[in-house]
């Protein structure tokens, strides 16, 4: 099992930056893929972004396609979402999560990540 803690949350602007982090431990860090979720109220959990054990790709929703980053430093044991030209709709409890193995046969589905962070708050404002 792996535990998951996420932190950089927080208010900011419409049109603001902020990194997320997530620190994993209990596994071998490599060995699987980290994924980043988020959860606005009243609405599902929504896939924002992931990345494979090895690092070498990144799979970003639609929504934030262009805007936001995501990277991981193994060294570290540190999944990082760096968000850009923030939107009040980016509003949401951001969740990491760790996926099953390193390389995952559907990227955006809850079901193929097995550990999950507590969450941080980001708040847009317009």
């Amino acid at each position: 099992q792996v535990q998951l803690v996420e932190s950089g949350g927080g208010l900011v602007q419409a049109g603001g930056s902020l990194r997320l982090s997530c620190a994993a431990s209990g596994r071998t860090f490599s060995d699987y893929a980290m994924g980043w979720f988020r959860q606005a109220p009243g609405k599902e959990r929504e896939f924002v972004a992931a990345i494979p054990g090895t690092g070498l790709s990144t799979y970003l929703s639609d929504s934030v396609k262009g805007r936001f980053t995501i990277s991981r430093d193994n060294a570290k044991n540190t999944v990082y979402l760096q968000m850009q030209s923030l939107k009040p709709e980016d509003t949401a409890v951001y969740y990491c999560a760790a996926g099953y193995r390193s390389y995952l046969s559907n990227w955006p589905a809850p079901e193929s990540y097995n550990s999950w962070g507590q969450g941080t708050q980001v708040t847009v404002s317009s």
